[in-house]
């Protein structure tokens, strides 16, 4: 038993001693330009690698820095640095007869710049690029005799960063905690690869899928084929939406990809929580889902939205139309139409576009039209055309007793809900604020309801508007004012514009805001009234102890002093 415990010390001892020794007798510094030119050769960049070491327990080969170099046409900056390059081989090739036979690379907190030029090339567009076999070796002329392919059985990136932008711009976007993750490398087949990545603002992104093999021409057309899934993409800090404006939004996107001969099928399931679209508004507490498809052309950094789906609660409407990425921001023209969308699921998304019901109500029925089209870069969209609201009731708000301010309004009973016949109005929404014309209302207690107006970037309300009663409610004026006062007044002059009352027009201001708007007369509107119709001669005064049927016979009645 000791002869046999003897033989196994031994062969302990002659490990640890080549483990100890082994680092010395091989020149692995050798190795450098080895690795350098195979890397190069593979990549057809320059690639510079620090003093190496040798690890034996860990089967590889160590250096303190990488540093390949970025296109020309782009930059004399390094494409890509890391603190450390770890190559993976074979230990007994290596020790016995100094053979590098490399098996893995892994780079360490690599940082990499992405760059695009204004005809939609990348900077990485010229990795690798060969000639009917592998790159040729950076110097050598094309067509001149390749180096065998550089393959890798494991390829990993951990710890990177990653800053995307433009060539003729300083405007960059930074991702962190980069980890790629790929097996059995090869420029001329498809292989495995896993990407994760944190995005600004605390989201993620991930894919998983293959890639290649890597195009011949450009390597940013190489196919790929992989399931996407972002989640908590911070629509603001990324630069999509405009965060200046105070706007904002989170996106959860489950997607899958396949790209080939540049171009590229993208489907999936998108969905926005937190959106925030017009300054004034405030987030809305509903998500929105949207089912896409679009194909995407990546030679001409265009593409187009096939027809897809935006859901809020069962509230649905389609969307298609065209996207275009010319320099930092996406550009986009699509088409939304929706038609009988229950108004009570899109209440709590109305704030995002600045909407707030009045406090102390909801919609409680109805249903919403649209026919929409949203254009222009993603930071700075503009919404134009037309909605509609109809059948629709607004439950807990009283607009009689808001009217009261008005005096020729002041007898209108319209109940403690608001019944909407009918609301249209044509619409232009940007990131400052909102603007509505040819706004028109019926609403069958009151009359109708038309005029114009705006939504600004602190949520206040400015419209003009004009109410033309219906008999019921110019009844209920009528009574509401008495002659020789300024509620009479002002009910002679609504009731000029009418026959008998019925159609009396009254105008009127909108102030305030959406969530507390306040009803006050229109005294411009109202001297306008009053000229017209004295111009018009209507209204004659039949009996001289009656105070003015006619509106400037009213003033008069009003700032007649009386007698002792």
């Amino acid at each position: 038993m000791s002869g046999k415990l003897r033989i196994i010390a031994i062969i302990v001892g002659v490990l640890v001693l080549i483990l100890v020794v082994a680092p010395f007798l091989v020149p692995v510094n050798a190795f450098r330009p080895v690795i350098e030119d195979r890397l190069a050769t593979a990549l057809g960049r320059k690639v510079e690698v620090s003093n190496l070491s040798l690890s034996l327990l860990g089967g590889s080969l160590a250096a303190e820095n990488l540093a390949i170099a970025d296109d020309p046409k782009f930059s004399k900056s390094s494409f890509l640095t890391a603190k450390s390059l770890h190559v993976g081989v074979e230990m007994l090739p290596l020790i016995f007869s100094r053979s590098l036979r490399v098996t893995a690379l892994t780079i360490e907190k690599p940082e990499v710049t992405l760059l695009r030029d204004a005809e939609g090339r990348w900077n990485f567009s010229s990795l690798a690029i060969r000639e009917g076999g592998p790159a040729a070796k950076p110097g050598k002329a094309p067509g001149a005799a390749a180096a065998p392919e550089l393959s890798v059985d494991k390829l990993e990136l951990t710890g990177g960063r990653i800053t995307i932008g433009s060539a003729k711009s300083s405007k960059r976007s930074v991702y962190d905690n980069v980890n790629v993750r790929a097996s059995g490398v090869s420029l001329t087949s498809a292989f495995p690869v896993k990407v994760s990545a944190s995005l600004p603002g605390g989201g993620s992104f991930k894919l998983d899928g293959k890639v290649g093999p890597v195009n011949d021409k450009d390597t940013s057309l190489s196919p790929v084929e992989a399931k996407l899934t972002i989640e908590n993409f911070d629509l603001a800090k990324t630069g999509v939406i405009d965060a200046s404006q105070g706007l904002g939004g989170l996106l959860d996107l489950n997607a899958t990809l396949a790209s080939k001969n540049g171009q590229a099928h993208t489907q999936g399931a998108a969905k926005f929580t937190k959106l925030l679209l017009i300054a004034g508004g405030s987030p809305s507490t509903v998500p929105a889902a949207v089912d896409f498809s679009t194909n995407y052309d990546l030679r001409k950094d265009a593409g187009v939205l096939n027809p897809s789906t935006i859901k809020i609660g069962t509230a649905a409407a389609h969307l298609s139309g065209t996207y275009e990425n010319p320099g930092d921001t996406t550009i986009v023209n699509i088409k939304l139409e929706g038609q009988n969308m229950p108004a009570r699921d899109l209440e709590a998304f109305l704030p995002a576009i600045a909407i707030h019901i009045p406090k102390g109500a909801s919609l409680q029925s109805g249903t919403l039209n649209a026919n929409l089209n949203i254009q222009g870069p993603t930071n700075k969209l503009v919404t134009s055309g037309t909605v509609g609201l109809y059948t629709a009731k607004l439950a807990g708000f009283d607009l009689g007793s808001r009217l009261t301010a008005i005096a020729a309004l002041a007898g209108v009973k319209t109940g403690s809900d608001l019944d909407i016949q009918q609301l249209t109005t044509s619409v232009h929404m940007a990131p400052d604020g909102m603007r509505a014309e040819n706004f028109n209302a019926v609403v069958p207690t009151l009359g109708s309801l038309t005029g114009a107006g705006t939504i600004d970037a602190k949520n206040h309300l400015d419209f003009k508007m004009l109410a033309t009663l219906a008999s019921s409610a110019a009844s209920a004026s009528s009574t509401g004012g008495t002659a020789g006062t300024l509620g009479g007044l002002l009910g002679k002059l609504g009731g000029a514009n009418g026959a008998g009352g019925k159609g009396a027009q009254i105008p009127f201001l909108v102030q305030g805001t959406t969530s507390d708007p306040k009803f006050v007369p229109d005294v411009a509107g109202l001297a306008r009234s009053m000229l017209k119709s004295q111009l018009s001669g209507s209204g004659q005064q039949t009996n001289a102890n009656e105070p003015s049927s006619n509106p400037l016979g009213a003033l008069g009645d009003l700032l007649k002093k009386k007698k002792p």
